[in-house]
């Protein structure tokens, strides 16, 4: 496993440009937000926890289309199923990666978006995006392996994923939204911690279901 986690990590570094594409176009679309709303400092205070939230969905997903590409064209991901390594193990170590890669640039630049759009970060900001990024690298995981075979499959991946984010941007966005106006986050927090928990289980259980039957 820690191998695996050594090697899959050098080669996403190696290609930084992925990281650096969804930053810019988390940066990109969180200042159309701005302009769009122009200065009501209260719209912007609605708006902030939703555009948080989709921003850092819409960067993620940019990244989901290489997570088993790459290894697919080159023929490493069927010398690794061969190679007696677990397909959980396998799938695990994509997830990490990607998430490490996609996920955490983007909670730590969250912040400072935060402070851009006018809205003090509150307590929940990062461990939210980081359940909800974690959830979304085990969803985009999956769903790269129903795809992989597919020649225009990274047009598809979108498609299958975002019906599947639902729940996690609902509650997420409510967690920022209370945090910032009336009400009491915890409760949202704690579904988003369930429903993410959940998908933490169940997503790799299904994408090494379809990696070993494909």
């Amino acid at each position: 496993m820690r191998a695996l986690l050594i090697r899959d990590l050098t080669v996403a570094l190696r290609s930084g440009s992925g990281i650096l594409l969804g930053l810019v176009f988390y940066l990109v679309l969180v200042t159309l937000f701005l302009l769009a709303l122009g200065s009501d400092a209260a719209l912007i205070d609605l708006a902030a926890p939703a555009t948080l939230w989709i921003g850092a969905l819409l960067s993620m997903l940019l990244s989901f289309d290489r997570v088993l590409a790459l290894d697919h064209e080159d023929g490493s991901l069927d010398l690794l199923r061969t190679s007696g390594v677990p397909p959980l193990t396998i799938v695990y170590a994509k997830l990490v990666v990607l998430w490490l890669t996609a996920g955490v640039p983007l909670i730590l630049i969250s912040p400072l978006l935060s402070l851009l759009m006018g809205v003090k970060p509150g307590l929940f900001l990062v461990p939210s995006l980081a359940l909800g990024t974690l959830g979304l690298a085990a969803l985009g995981t999956f769903g790269a392996a129903l795809v992989i075979s597919l020649k225009r499959g990274a047009l598809i991946l979108p498609v299958l994923v975002l019906p599947l984010t639902i729940p996690s941007v609902i509650f997420g966005t409510l967690t920022l939204a209370r945090e910032v106006g009336p009400g009491d986050p915890l409760p949202t927090f704690a579904l988003l911690a369930g429903i993410n928990l959940m998908t933490l289980v169940l997503a790799p259980l299904a994408t090494a279901r379809a990696l070993s039957s494909g």
